[in-house]
């Protein structure tokens, strides 16, 4: 699966062998929130069934091995093993799990709008040349053109997925995340805040490290993320 890599800078304390907390862009916190759209069998299958807390993975095992036969007639036995939930928060730089992302806004073409005609009295409009007017009795033949609204475009190109491929957040900040995954817009004020609540004697023990974000990455969070509160320590600090 290609996937494109993404990158965010980590701010360590090389004495307790933790992170503080990363500073990341709007790609990263779109990835990050894509998670909370994942539905549980998309995570099971991501993950492996094996590798599952408590007993989902045998709810997905015991899918997989149901014989067909004892499935509703119409009904796909694949569904609720792959199921397919699009979400805002993915984007073309984000998707490292979900596949690929939904079309661009530009790509998106309005659907061709009917024909419509009308006769001389103009009282009445019909889909087909040649129908009889029920006002006058001539033929309705001269074409009619439909003007769509600009609300309608929108509301087009927001089902096709245009605004989707935008991601969920503003680009116009970095972002804040915390080893647990709280996110927040970050500035020089909360910087500072942040160091003074982790209790930061030692300036000289602290250490950033820009980190990798690909597919296998995106996997170990989320897999920490449902099992941990230290989830950027978990994944980068092996």
């Amino acid at each position: 699966m290609a996937t494109t890599a993404l990158s965010m800078k980590l701010l360590v304390d090389t004495k307790a062998r933790r992170v503080l907390f990363a500073e990341a862009s709007k790609d990263v916190v779109d990835f990050l929130f894509s998670i909370l759209s994942l539905p549980v069998g998309t995570a099971v299958k991501l993950l492996g069934k094996g590798s599952m807390v408590g007993s989902v993975g045998s709810l997905y095992a015991s899918v997989e091995k149901l014989d067909g036969t004892y499935v509703q007639p119409g009904a796909a036995k694949d569904a609720p093993l792959h199921p397919a939930v699009p979400s805002p928060a993915v984007s073309n730089k984000s998707s490292l799990l979900l596949g690929s992302p939904p079309p661009p806004a530009s790509s998106i073409r309005a659907q061709p709008q009917p024909t419509t005609f009308f006769g001389g009295c103009r009282s009445y409009m019909t889909d087909k040349r040649g129908t009889a007017c029920p006002s006058c009795g001539g033929q309705m033949s001269k074409e009619l053109k439909l003007v769509p609204s600009a609300v309608s475009g929108r509301q087009a190109a927001q089902e096709a997925g245009g605004v989707a491929g935008k991601g969920f957040v503003q680009g116009i900040v970095t972002y804040t995340v915390m080893d647990d995954l709280k996110v927040s817009p970050m500035s020089s004020i909360s910087g500072i805040t942040l160091l003074n609540t982790f209790g930061v004697k030692d300036l000289g023990a602290l250490q950033e490290k820009t980190v990798q974000l690909g597919y296998n990455e995106g996997l170990d969070i989320l897999k920490a993320s449902l099992q941990s509160k230290t989830v950027l320590t978990d994944v980068f600090l092996k």
